[in-house]
């Protein structure tokens, strides 16, 4: 997994609570056996019509949004089934965080393992992102996000944060670095 540390990028107002995994990443596309080549098939029955054609109307094909690294979105997002499919969805599109109000809880978590950086902020935070409409930088580090001459900061677990910054993706090893620390391994060496 690649090391997260800075983003900067516009940010894609998607202003829709209850967002479920079945709209994120339709049934019909779990197919593929690997994590890449879901990007395409994200929010599509939300982004294409029923023959195929982008729906002008919706955000995602809105060009001015195109390679937009941050989504803002509003409560439970990710909420539904509990695939992973919907992270890897989101994350080939391109987007690197996304930021919400409130996650689902295995969502919020599958996140994490994929490498993407979920934020929770209150309803007044997220609102005024979504209004913001110039490149934002969110340092993971300093916990902050910048636009203009404002800056929202943001809560997350320290071990998470560490995983993330690193570029450590699945559980920690534990058993591995309990071996290297081993004077048994010393010896050895």
């Amino acid at each position: 997994m690649e090391p997260f540390s800075k983003v900067t990028s516009k940010i894609t107002p998607f202003d829709k609570a209850n967002v479920d995994t079945d709209q994120i990443i339709p049934k019909q596309f779990l197919k593929l056996i690997t994590k890449s080549g879901f990007g395409k098939f994200l929010f599509y029955d939300w982004r294409f019509d029923q023959n195929g054609n982008p729906k002008n109307d919706f955000v995602l094909n809105n060009p001015v949004y195109q390679n937009s690294q941050i989504l803002v979105t509003n409560e439970n997002f990710g909420c539904g089934s509990s695939r992973e499919h919907a992270v890897w969805a989101l994350k080939d599109f391109g987007f690197r965080v996304i930021i919400a109000p409130s996650f689902a809880d295995i969502f919020f978590s599958n996140c994490f393992k994929n490498g993407v950086l979920p934020i929770i902020l209150d309803v007044t935070q997220v609102e005024k992102l979504l209004k913001v409409q110039d490149s934002v930088e969110l340092d993971l580090n300093s916990q902050k996000i910048t636009f203009g001459n404002e800056s929202i900061t943001f809560e997350i677990d320290s071990h998470r944060k560490t995983r993330l910054l690193e570029g450590l993706d699945g559980p920690p090893n534990f058993f591995g670095s309990f071996l290297l620390a081993s004077p048994l391994i010393k010896y050895l060496s």
